[in-house]
This record gives structure tokens, C-alpha cells and sequence, in this order.
């Protein structure tokens, strides 16, 4: 009982996680998202103009500067205006903030699932267990050198991250159009994957 409780408040979970990430992907809420993307649009733009670490001691000292002016601009209307409002906050300050051990768990859980499905999904790759899939991935990692000549970590995070916030809201406009040449693009993918098949002895898959 215990572990199907788990299992549905990590469903629970998850669902309202995706729940927002579609949200904020594909603008419902115009300025929550465009906050998200702005800012991180920003910290990525700082990141390839100063170090991590300078970026970071900027970001904390303008956090602190924002917070310092707010709590000593309380404390003067208050001595002014001879109130006792408290600390402004009072609420953030006694607003719980740590894990449980049983999301520690949880999280932990996930994060082990996903690295030993990535462990054994290279290991397949690299030992060659399937020759197609093993040909692709050295095609992909050799165009990923041609995108690595070109571009920098930052440049391709930057692309990423605007990518995700466009592609979305593009593709739920013209789906139809796009659908169209994905299945075309697909079917000349199959079709040339099916002679390198054909050509390559043991390249055929054990199902065929």
C-alpha cells in the first residue's frame, strides 16, 4: 500500500510539473512566461560576456541590494509612521524551506532511474548490440563535431532555450504543414536506412 501511495504522489507529482512546464512552453500565461524566458535569456547572455562566478556574485549583490533597500526603507516608514509591522520577511523567513526525506527519496529514485536507463542505452550503443543504431549514433556524434566547430556550449544552450519557447507555440500553429514534412523527411530516412541495411551484412535487425 505504501509503495502504490508513493507511486501515485510521484505521478501527482510529475503530471503537475508537466502541467506547467506546457504552460509556460506555450505562452498561456503571457507574463509569467515571458519573465522566464527574459531572465533566462539574461543569464545566459551575461555567462558569455563575464565568468560563472562573476555573474553570480552580480546576481546575489543585486538580490541583496534589493533586499537591503526594502528592509531598511520598511524599518523607516515604520519609526516614522510609529508602527510595529515586524520584519518584512517575516513570512519568507518562517516559510518552510527544506526537503522531507521522503522527497530526498523520491527525487533520488528518479535520478537513479534515468542514469542507469542512460548506462545501459550506451552501453548498447557502444558494444554495438544493434549495427543500425550504433551507425546512427556515430553519425549523430559525427555532425555533433561540425555543430561543435561552429558553435560554443553557450551558443548552442542559447539556441536551446529559445527553441523551446518557440518551436512549441510554431508547430501547435502549423501543425498540419509541419506533420506533412516530417512524414516526408521520415520516409526518405527509412528508405535509405533500409539499403544501408540491405548492403551491410548482420545490419539487419533480429525481428527481420
Amino acid at each position: 500500500m505504501q509503495a502504490s501511495a508513493d507511486s501515485t504522489k510521484m505521478d501527482c507529482l510529475w503530471s503537475n510539473w508537466r502541467g506547467q512546464a506546457i504552460d509556460l512552453l506555450y505562452w498561456r500565461d503571457i507574463k509569467q512566461t515571458g519573465i522566464m524566458f527574459g531572465s533566462i535569456l539574461l543569464l545566459l547572455f551575461s555567462l558569455t560576456q563575464f565568468s560563472v562566478v562573476s555573474v553570480i556574485a552580480y546576481l546575489a549583490l543585486a538580490a541583496l541590494s534589493a533586499t537591503i533597500s526594502f528592509r531598511i526603507y520598511k524599518s523607516v516608514l515604520q519609526a516614522v509612521q510609529k508602527t510595529d509591522e515586524g520584519h518584512p520577511f517575516k513570512n519568507y523567513l518562517e516559510m518552510e524551506m527544506s526537503l522531507s526525506q521522503e522527497q530526498i527519496q523520491k527525487y533520488t529514485d528518479c535520478l537513479q532511474s534515468y542514469v542507469n536507463s542512460t548506462v545501459k542505452e550506451l552501453r548498447r550503443l557502444f558494444l554495438v548490440q544493434d549495427l543500425v543504431d550504433s551507425l546512427k549514433f556515430a553519425v549523430l556524434m559525427w555532425l555533433l563535431t561540425y555543430v561543435g566547430a561552429l558553435f560554443n556550449g553557450l551558443t548552442l544552450l542559447i539556441m536551446a532555450v529559445v527553441s523551446m519557447f518557440t518551436l512549441p507555440v510554431v508547430y501547435d500553429k502549423y501543425q498540419a504543414q509541419i506533420d506533412q514534412y516530417l512524414g516526408l523527411v521520415r520516409t526518405h530516412i527509412n528508405t535509405v536506412v533500409a539499403k544501408i541495411q540491405a548492403k551491410i551484412p548482420g545490419a539487419k535487425r533480429k525481428a527481420e
